[in-house]
């Protein structure tokens, strides 16, 4: 599908048609594009917890405000971030690049006390909202990805954080739930899916210089 097209066909899903899943290729796909994505200084200071049996989506219901996409989504995929980058998580990044890249960890030193003088240099409020964000680019890139492949989306950021956290058996002093994404196919009585995209016209969103 072009993906100018693909765009224009998504929206929002309000209510997903239940008896439709989203196959494991596809969700493949969509999450590869996450692994992907961009992320500032190659952190990724998150992860992605894949909702997919009904028990935990039953349980999961309460804790979102408006509950329609929990209760009849394929999947639902949480991003949850980091809420502090520490030493041993900066080593076992640079591990990473030296095993992928096959060179010496040595010779990557000046990239890490770089980076790790960058981070030292945050406050903790600072790191979460850095992480926060990063957590949406990858957001981007899993709606996008989705489109591509003729899967429908919502991005939902209106959750209880507390319970969601409980559920999920997540540390709070460790990280946090910043934004979550249910993926399935838009149910036939959806009538968001029938109105007409709107958005800002060119000349009111673009500005050349």
């Amino acid at each position: 599908m072009n993906y100018l097209d693909a765009l224009n066909k998504r929206y929002s899903v309000k209510k997903f048609d239940p008896k439709k899943a989203v196959s494991s290729d596809a969700l493949y796909h969509i999450l590869e594009a996450a692994r992907l994505s961009a992320s500032s200084l190659g952190l990724q200071p998150y992860r992605l917890i894949i909702v997919q049996s009904p028990e935990m989506k039953e349980k999961l219901i309460p804790a979102f405000y408006n509950p329609s996409q929990i209760s009849t989504c394929s999947h639902l995929i949480v991003i949850v971030s980091k809420n502090n980058i520490g030493n041993e998580y900066i080593g076992n990044y640079f591990s990473h690049i030296s095993e992928t890249r096959e060179v010496p960890l040595e010779s990557l030193n000046p990239f890490r006390d770089s980076i790790s003088k960058h981070i030292q240099h945050l406050d903790p409020k600072e790191v979460m909202i850095w992480a926060d964000k990063q957590s949406y680019i990858v957001l981007g890139n899993l709606m996008f990805a989705a489109a591509l492949e003729n899967v429908d989306t919502c991005p939902m950021e209106g959750f209880k954080q507390d319970l969601i956290e409980e559920i999920l058996g997540l540390n709070p002093e460790k990280e946090k739930v910043s934004v979550t994404l249910a993926l399935g196919f838009r149910a036939e009585d959806d009538a968001f899916q029938t109105m007409k995209k709107v958005r800002k016209p060119d000349d009111k969103l673009f500005k050349f210089l």
